[in-house]
């Protein structure tokens, strides 16, 4: 059913079980996946609130500290995502699942929707953090963003709860298509 599935990664615990599922999904429909995170300073770890107050593991600017620091860290934190995101790929490909990874800037809702379009994708696997209310109101969401504005299926991902693990291979989700 599926031939390509785009698989939306951030830089969170989350990102694993996100993987894990899409692996499943594709070895068990024989399916390629498409790895994408998008670069946002707007991710929660790495997070534009921390230019205005400064963040102690970041070291984004603040009151104690500057651009060209914050830079730096920002470096850091690029190149740390796109070494989780080949290393997702490259464990993929191992497993016997044709894999690509893509890392680009941009407003994350958009940038997803907009790959899985020019990409042909046929199902899209994003992440759900749970928020709703204000915090939805005021942070967005990206799974919401995607669920409304993508060109083919999204599947939203919820966090596992505790003491569940990511293996698909039993669930009903394997089972969706």
């Amino acid at each position: 059913m599926f031939k390509k599935i785009l698989v939306a990664l951030d830089h969170s615990p989350m990102a694993r079980f996100i993987f894990d599922q899409a692996l499943s999904l594709a070895r068990e429909h024989h399916t390629s996946l498409k790895l994408v995170h998008i670069l946002s300073v707007e991710e929660e770890t790495f997070s534009s609130t921390d230019l205005l107050y400064g963040n102690p593991i970041y070291g984004a600017p603040g009151p104690t500290i500057g651009a060209a620091v914050w830079y730096e860290q920002w470096q850091v934190f690029k190149n740390q995502s796109l070494e989780q995101l080949q290393g997702f790929a490259l464990e993929a490909n191992q497993a016997g699942v044709e894999a690509e990874c893509t890392q680009i800037s941009g407003n994350p809702g958009k940038m997803i929707c907009h790959l899985a379009s020019i990409a042909g994708t046929d199902l899209i696997l994003v992440g759900n953090r749970g928020r709703s209310g204000l915090n939805e109101l005021l942070l967005g969401s990206v799974s919401n963003y995607v669920m409304h504005h993508a060109p083919c299926s999204v599947l939203i991902v919820k966090s596992p709860a505790k003491g569940e693990h990511s293996d698909l291979a039993n669930s009903d989700l394997a089972k969706l298509a």
